[in-house]
C-alpha cells in the first residue's frame, strides 16, 4: 500500500519503528505483570502492587510533555536509544536482588525508559506518514504492540511458572538488549528520525490544553489508557485473589492481546464505516460492560471471553487517538502534543493504581472494578457528545 506518489505505508523506516516498540514493548508488559506476581509472592498487599504499578508512570508523568518538545528538537533516535538502555537495566535490577524496593526502583528505571521510547516512535511514526495514509500507519504500529501485548504476559506467566522470578527478568532483558542492537546496526540505512520543525516563539502547553478538539482527544485517551492500565493491574491482583497460577493469569492478558490484533487488522475496515469518535465511544462503552462483568466470574474459560471482548474495544481505539492527534496538533509541536497525552496517561497511571488497590483492600475487587466502570461510563457520554461536536478529519 502507499501513501501518496512513491511514499509506502510500510516503509523501511517504519518497520524499523515497529520492530522497536515491539520488543521494547515485550518487556515492558511481562515486566509489569512479573513485578506485580513477585511482589504478591513476596506477600505485598493491594496497595502496595498498586505502589509498584504506579511508579512505571511516576517520572513520565512529570517530563513527559518536556520529552515530547525534546523529541520535536533533535528526532527520535538518540531518545529511542537512551531509552532502550533505561528498559534493560530496569528489567535486569529484579533479578539482582529480591526486595520490594528493589521493584520499586526497577519500576521507575523500566517505566521511564519505555515512556521515552513511546513518544519518540509515536512521534515519528507520524512523521512517516501522510494525513492520507496516517491511520494505517498507526494501525501498523499498534498491531506491533498487540503481537507484544500477546506474548509479554504469557511468556513471563510460564517462564515464572517453570524458571523462577530470577529467570524471566533475564529473558525479558533480552528483548529491548536485541532492540537496541538492532537500532545500533540499522541506525544508517533506517533512521529515526522526525522532521525538525521548529513551534512558534512564545508558545506554552496551556495553548494546547485550550484548544478544545485536542483537549477532547487528551481526555478520551487518558481513559483509554486507564482502562488498558487497570486491566493489567487489576488482573494480576484478581486473579491471585481467586487461586489462578501465574499461567493462567498470563494467558487471559494475551488473549487480551490476541483480541487487539484481531480489531488492528480490521482497522482499514472499521474506519471506513465509523468516524473516529463513534470508534472511541464504542470503545468506550465495551469497556464499562467488561469491567461490570469481570469480577463477578471465577471461571477461566469466562475470563478468558471477557479479556477478548475488552481487548476488541481497547484494541480499535489507540490508531484513531494517534491519527487525531497527529490532525490536530499545531506544526512543530506534535511531540509536545504526544507528551502531553502521554502526561495525562501517566497521571492516571500513578494515582488510580493506588486509588484502586487502596479501594480493593478496603472492600475488595467487586466495588474497585464497578467504580472503574461508572467513571468510564461517564467518559462514553462525554466521547458521544464530541462526536455530535466534532467534525471529524476526514468529513472535512
Amino acid at each position: 500500500a502507499t501513501g501518496g506518489p512513491g511514499r509506502p505505508v510500510i516503509s523501511t523506516r517504519l518497520i524499523t519503528l515497529v520492530v522497536v516498540m515491539v520488543l521494547a514493548h515485550l518487556a515492558f508488559t511481562g515486566g509489569r505483570v512479573s513485578i506485580s506476581l513477585y511482589a504478591i509472592r513476596q506477600h505485598a498487599s493491594t496497595l502496595t502492587v498498586g505502589l509498584l504499578v504506579s511508579l512505571l508512570s511516576i517520572v513520565p508523568m512529570v517530563l513527559s510533555v518536556h520529552l515530547g518538545r525534546w523529541t520535536d528538537l533533535i528526532g527520535a533516535n538518540r531518545p529511542t536509544l537512551i531509552g532502550l538502555v533505561a528498559v534493560v537495566a530496569g528489567t535486569l535490577m529484579p533479578a539482582l536482588h529480591e526486595s520490594i524496593a528493589m521493584l520499586c526502583a526497577a519500576s521507575v528505571v523500566m517505566g521511564t525508559g519505555f515512556m521515552l521510547i513511546h513518544i519518540a516512535i509515536n512521534n515519528a511514526t507520524g512523521h512517516e506518514s501522510t494525513p492520507e495514509n496516517r491511520t494505517q500507519a498507526f494501525t501498523v504500529l499498534a498491531v506491533g504492540f498487540s503481537i507484544s501485548s500477546i506474548l509479554g504476559p504469557v511468556i513471563a506467566g510460564f517462564t515464572i511458572d517453570h524458571a523462577g522470578f530470577k529467570a524471566v527478568f533475564l529473558v525479558l532483558a533480552s528483548f529491548p538488549l536485541a532492540a537496541l542492537l538492532y537500532m545500533l546496526f540499522t541506525a544508517r540505512s533506517a533512521p529515526v528520525h522526525v522532521a525538525h520543525l521548529q513551534p512558534p516563539e512564545g508558545t506554552h502547553v496551556m495553548d494546547l490544553l485550550r484548544d478544545a478538539p485536542l483537549r477532547a482527544v487528551f481526555i478520551v485517551s487518558g481513559l483509554m489508557s486507564m482502562s488498558w492500565d487497570m486491566f493489567t493491574f487489576m488482573v494480576p491482583v484478581q486473579g491471585a485473589r481467586i487461586g489462578l497460577s501465574a499461567s493462567s493469569i498470563g494467558t487471559i492478558m494475551g488473549t487480551f492481546g490476541v483480541a487487539t490484533f484481531v480489531v488492528r487488522l480490521c482497522t482499514p475496515w472499521i474506519s471506513r464505516r465509523f468516524d473516529q469518535w463513534q470508534t472511541l465511544t464504542a470503545a468506550l462503552v465495551t469497556t464499562v460492560v467488561v469491567y461490570a462483568l469481570f469480577p463477578l466470574f471465577t471461571a477461566l474459560p469466562v475470563l478468558l471471553a471477557l479479556a477478548f471482548v475488552l481487548g476488541l474495544g481497547l484494541g480499535s481505539a489507540q490508531p484513531m487517538v494517534l491519527s487525531l492527534i497527529h490532525h490536530t496538533a499545531p506544526s512543530g509541536r506534535v511531540g509536545e502534543a504526544i507528551g502531553v497525552r502521554t502526561s495525562f496517561m501517566n497521571l492516571s497511571q500513578v494515582f488510580m493504581p493506588i486509588l484502586f488497590g487502596s479501594l480493593g483492600a478496603a472492600f475488595g475487587m467487586v466495588p474497585a472494578f464497578w467504580t472503574l466502570a461508572l467513571v468510564l461510563l461517564g467518559g462514553s457520554f462525554y466521547a458521544g457528545k464530541r462526536r455530535v461536536e466534532t467534525i471529524t478529519p476526514h468529513k472535512k
